[in-house]
């Protein structure tokens, strides 16, 4: 089937996206209020962007009734957020997190989860994530208006946490370990063991 965007309604168009746009990994995106209320929630659109400066982005999109979220309304207030990544082990605990709840509620509290303390920001991380990465602002660019529009919210990464348990003995982060999850279309999510590899090509030019 071909589709034309501009004929599809906001609704349609979004699950088109979000079934064929996958898996895709989640930011779990804390934040604190001025009034020094934390809010915590999932995101599926997001990704790094280099290491130079060390930088990732995320896109909260717009409510249904077309306002920001409150973890944008956080971000923009403050300039500080914290992305964790979620491992299977976390699944529900994320999901309640993505409850709809007024912003004097925390997400913390409703799904149980212990804060952390950040080292150079104030929003707290989530304290059983293997991943987090403190951020500070560095752009936000609205893409869009009313329900359904879109936001990139662009981080500096000023410092990060990964837990030793889920190193290996390089040093680094083992996929295996981590046992991430990634965000389908609908309900499903899928999980990112077992993995393989596929060696990069090398490119021979012969002379002449």
């Amino acid at each position: 089937m071909e589709f034309d965007p501009a004929t599809l309604a906001t609704p349609v168009l979004y699950q088109h996206l979000i079934r064929t746009i996958m898996p895709r990994p989640i930011a779990w995106v804390s934040t604190v209020s001025n009034r020094g209320q934390t809010n915590l929630a999932p995101f599926s659109f997001f990704t790094g962007i280099g290491s130079k400066p060390a930088s990732l982005l995320f896109c909260p999109v717009n409510k249904r009734d077309g306002s920001p979220k409150h973890t944008l309304r956080n971000i923009l207030e403050t300039r500080e957020f914290v992305v964790g990544v979620v491992p299977f082990s976390l699944v529900e605990s994320m999901n309640l997190t993505s409850a709809e709840v007024p912003p004097e509620e925390s997400e913390f509290e409703l799904a149980g989860l212990k804060t952390a303390p950040s080292v150079r920001i104030r929003p707290p991380r989530v304290e059983a994530s293997p991943v987090s990465f403190e951020c500070e602002l560095m752009q936000h660019i609205p893409v869009g208006e009313g329900p359904g529009g879109g936001n990139i919210v662009v981080g500096r990464i000023v410092h990060f946490c990964i837990q030793d348990s889920v190193l290996n003995s390089d040093g680094y982060a083992e996929p295996n370990l981590l046992d991430l999850v990634g965000r389908l279309g609908g309900s499903s999510y899928c999980r990112v063991a077992p993995t393989f590899e596929v060696e990069r090509p090398t490119v021979r030019r012969t002379p002449g």
